[in-house]
């Protein structure tokens, strides 16, 4: 299903709120373009951690990090119903959902010049609209005129049970109380940094879905999606 109008689509939200499944779900129902920001922040992180410019617990180094920007490349490649993102032409997919990674990325994060040169690339890539995009400032810094957003929350530990799960599944060796610290942790980095901080855009759409499935959610986020383009057709 596809609407003749094109929109941008702007999801926010905590850390492990659902919201990449979310906005990866609706973006292939309607025929957008799914774009990860966080995935973005997370491939600078690891390019960092490479050259030892981070580390958990550890600062990072700030300027030879902004110095290397120019030299970072960031991409996604499409494989079936997957999204792969790229660094450098490398595929980091799994590299960059570590639980290491994830325990230094708000620090880079909150890196004024890195979070200028990543907007600056995601704005490029919703120029001609008809993209899903989740993060953490998408609708309040990277898109403030998306037609339809929506800021997702959940309890910090049923994001911690998402993540934790997520985590087992994959083979790392974690435990939930490491997991819960770190989601605790990220919150107050995002909520904190003066650079972009993560906040519910004045006209986004609030969601708690603490207690909903993944198709519920899918169902919500649809129905908000025609009210807004005006596509009556069914699902």
């Amino acid at each position: 299903m596809e609407s003749s109008r094109k929109i941008i689509i702007a999801i926010d939200g905590y850390s492990s709120s659902g919201k990449s499944t979310m906005a990866r779900q609706l973006a292939s129902a309607i025929g957008y373009r799914y774009i990860d920001s966080g995935a973005m922040y997370r491939a600078v992180t690891l390019w960092a951690m490479r050259h030892n410019l981070v580390a958990p617990g550890v600062d990072p180094q700030v300027q030879a990090i902004v110095a290397a920007l120019p030299e970072i490349h960031i991409d996604f490649l499409v494989d079936g119903p997957r999204q792969l993102t790229t660094l450098n032409g490398e595929v980091v997919e799994s590299e960059i959902r570590s639980l290491e990674v994830s325990n230094c990325v708000s620090p880079i994060a909150a890196i004024p010049e890195v979070r200028h040169a990543l907007v600056k690339m995601q704005q490029a890539m919703g120029e001609s609209k008809g993209i899903v995009m989740d993060g953490r400032d998408i609708g309040t810094v990277v898109f403030p005129e998306a037609e339809m957003k929506v800021f997702c929350d959940a309890s910090a530990e049923r994001r911690a049970e998402r993540r934790y799960k997520e985590l087992l599944e994959k083979g790392a060796e974690v435990t939930f109380d490491e997991v819960l610290e770190n989601v605790v942790s990220r919150d107050h980095i995002d909520e904190t940094r003066a650079e972009g901080p993560l906040r519910c855009a004045e006209d986004a759409v609030r969601l708690d879905n603490s207690a909903m499935t993944i198709e519920e959610q899918n169902s919500w986020l649809m129905d908000l999606y025609k009210e807004r383009t005006g596509d009556n057709s069914p699902s």
